[in-house]
């Protein structure tokens, strides 16, 4: 009995301790449950944060908001007091490490700062700050800085937190900047909070570098449609149908029209209309060839430009190309007028020597025609056929003039010339032509300043202009009106516009207007140098000569001159004095001319007069006389030369005392603008000259010898 008893109290015992024992489990099991528990809550609690910030994160590309709504939500997570996040400029502060080279590293910005860090928010910091924001960069981790009791750590040079942690920004294996978290909750950081912290700084690191990767992608197109609108010449991307798919505001600008009309257009109907050369440009650019660019004449436009074209690399399927568009018509013009400039040059350099060739035969006929007209036994049949000589000779001679006039770059003369007037008197002195011919002359003269230059020059060029027009409206049919309209006025220059009514110029002429020796009149009607020397004539006077064809037909040329300045009469070419009368004193007289026909002639004039003339047999004679003997003038020709020196050059500075009894004889209608003749200051008399003009400059030296 006793021992059942006692197997009893041990099963009792034994069963009281088992049930302990299960109590025990039991309560530890349900502290590991609650604990599992509470950590799948917490670890649910972030990944629900975590959720939350990646779905806000994602939702923008601004930085700033990226970075504010980081450092908010890190503050959330950890309950700290304070976090900031800091960002080198460029996205490049990795590439330094550790403490070596901490001065190369890039300057940090504290791009958003919250709670107790929020005044370091914009704060700069340099590569030398020793607290931890910058020494974590150089980190491949986070660093923990827990407090222990000690002194308090630098986050900057002047911050300081008990307890703080910063993580590295690293994304694409750059670091672009840090995240600090300051003070947490208790003081400390929990393993868990680590875990998150290195989470969100992840995450965070890799919308920050693509928010600046989406920003300067941004910047490079704003950047470009920068560039590409600014840019002079039109540029447009044409799909391949031909089809304008985008343009710049300077192609827009071309077709007159804005930028959103164009898109759409066909681009060879809006910029030039049928054209097979460009048709063929954009087929070979598809095409993948590289083009040279062409020039086309845009009747739509009005204007002239240089189209290139190059394909956009793209799929096979896409066979888009840009074009490229200039606008050339000043380019072209400029060219042309160079162009000109040089023919005229070439042209300018024949002409000066066939001009000087003719002056000495024209100066004899001339001159020895007068001077048998000037005797009295002279029968009148004779008479009137050497009056016939002598006026074909002065005839010739302004032709001549002309030819210089074209072939130098300046006016003959210059004084103040009211261009209305030389206008008023052309139309009188052609009046009864243009009445003959049943031509209607329309004006429209404004008030002009005056002009610098050569009456007779300026009267050249609208006499060509008006003859031109005279021709042109002649051959208009019965029912087309002949009508010549002639306009002036003042802007900042003074303008000339003579238009007609003819059948207009075609294409092919057009660029050959000007160019000397071109005419499409028949043969023996037309010399081809009458818009030449207009060309010449005004560009002499520091103008412009162009030629438009208007759109209601016909010709219109355009003049431009400068207007004279206020002191133009000083400048003006000054009135040659009146001639003394004759000398009644027989004069010794050398000439120096190497024509034979002009020494006869000087001879004979100043024979007549009783006067002693020695002809020099050349330049080096011409000097060798000069020296030995005494004599009241020297004619001399302007071209004559003694050792390839001109012939005056050396007299004047072989014998200074003579320099007041040179007379030159010189065939430019310039004289005052000849080197040696400005420098020495010797008289001249232009041929071909007459006796009078000879014998007036003569009896001008012997008077001025005479006062000195």
């Amino acid at each position: 009995m006793d021992i059942w008893i006692a197997l009893l109290a041990v099963a009792v015992v034994g069963a009281v301790g088992w049930s302990l024992r299960l109590r025990r489990r039991l309560r530890r099991s349900e502290r590991d449950r609650r604990r599992a528990a509470d950590e799948l809550n917490r670890r649910l609690s972030e990944l629900f944060s975590l959720q939350e910030l990646s779905f806000i994160l994602s939702g923008s590309l601004q930085l700033d908001r990226i970075v504010e709504q980081v450092v908010r939500y890190a503050m959330r997570f950890l309950d700290a007091q304070g976090a900031l996040v800091a960002l080198a400029p460029d996205g490049e502060a990795g590439a330094a490490g550790g403490g070596e080279g901490r001065e190369d590293r890039p300057l940090l910005r504290v791009t958003a700062a919250d709670g107790t860090l929020a005044a370091l928010a914009g704060r700069s910091i340099g590569a030398d700050d020793p607290g931890l924001v910058v020494r974590s960069l150089g980190r491949e981790r986070l660093e923990l800085v827990r407090n222990s009791g000690g002194e308090p750590t630098r986050l900057v040079a002047d911050v300081q937190a008990d307890s703080a942690a910063a993580v590295p920004l690293r994304a694409h294996g750059v670091v672009v900047g840090t995240l600090v978290i300051a003070n947490p909750r208790g003081g400390v950081f929990a393993s868990e909070d680590i875990r998150l912290l290195s989470t969100v700084a992840t995450h965070a690191a890799i919308v920050i570098a693509n928010a600046r990767f989406f920003e300067m992608v941004r910047h490079a197109k704003e950047q470009w449609e920068t560039a590409f609108d600014s840019l002079s010449e039109g540029i447009a991307v044409v799909d391949d149908a031909g089809r304008v798919r985008r343009a710049n505001r300077s192609f827009a600008a071309m077709l007159g029209a804005p930028i959103p009309d164009v898109i759409g257009r066909e681009l060879i109907e809006a910029l030039v209309g049928p054209s097979p050369p460009l048709v063929d440009l954009l087929a070979a650019a598809r095409g993948g060839d590289r083009v040279q660019p062409i020039v086309l004449r845009s009747t739509t436009l009005g204007r002239a430009i240089r189209v290139t074209a190059a394909r956009i690399p793209a799929p096979a399927h896409d066979q888009s190309v840009v074009v490229l568009v200039e606008d050339v018509t000043d380019q072209q013009a400029m060219e042309s007028h160079l162009i000109q400039s040089e023919k005229l040059a070439a042209v300018g350099q024949l002409v000066s020597g066939v001009a000087h060739e003719l002056n000495n035969p024209l100066t004899s006929i001339a001159g020895l025609s007068e001077f048998l007209l000037e005797q009295k036994d002279l029968g009148a049949k004779d008479r009137g056929h050497l009056r016939v000589i002598h006026e074909q000779a002065d005839r010739a001679g302004r032709i001549v003039r002309n030819l210089l006039t074209f072939a130098r770059k300046g006016p003959a003369e210059q004084a103040p010339v009211d261009l209305n007037d030389v206008i008023q008197r052309t139309l009188l002195l052609m009046s009864y032509d243009l009445t003959l011919k049943d031509i209607a002359v329309e004006k429209d003269l404004g008030t002009l300043p005056p002009v610098l230059g050569d009456r007779h020059a300026l009267q050249q060029v609208l006499l060509n202009l008006l003859n031109n027009a005279a021709q042109a409206v002649a051959e208009n049919p019965p029912e087309r009106p002949r009508v010549i309209r002639l306009a002036t006025w003042f802007d900042d220059r003074v303008r000339m516009k003579v238009a007609d009514s003819g059948p207009g110029i075609p294409d092919d002429v057009l660029p050959h207007v000007f160019t000397p020796f071109f005419t499409t009149k028949e043969p023996g009607q037309g010399t081809g140098l009458g818009l030449s020397i207009t060309y010449s004539i005004v560009e002499a006077h520091g103008g412009r000569v162009g030629v438009e064809r208007p759109p209601e037909g016909g010709a219109a040329f355009l003049v431009d001159l400068p207007a004279a300045p206020a002191d133009a009469a000083l400048h003006a070419t000054p009135v040659p004095e009146p001639a003394p009368a004759p000398p009644t004193a027989k004069r010794a007289i050398l000439l120096v001319d190497d024509d034979p026909a002009v020494r006869r002639m000087v001879k004979a004039l100043f024979g007549r007069e009783g006067h002693t003339v020695d002809v020099a047999r050349n330049a080096q004679h011409g000097l060798d006389l000069a020296g030995a003997r005494a004599y009241d003038l020297i004619l001399a020709d302007a071209q004559a030369r003694a050792r390839d020196q001109l012939f005056v050059t050396r007299l004047v500075e072989a014998y200074p005392a003579l320099r007041d009894r040179v007379l030159v004889a010189t065939g430019d209608v310039r004289p005052g603008s000849d080197d040696a003749l400005t420098r020495l200051g010797l008289r001249y008399v232009r041929k071909p000259f007459n006796l009078r003009d000879l014998r007036d400059e003569a009896a001008r030296v012997w008077a001025a010898g005479a006062l000195s």
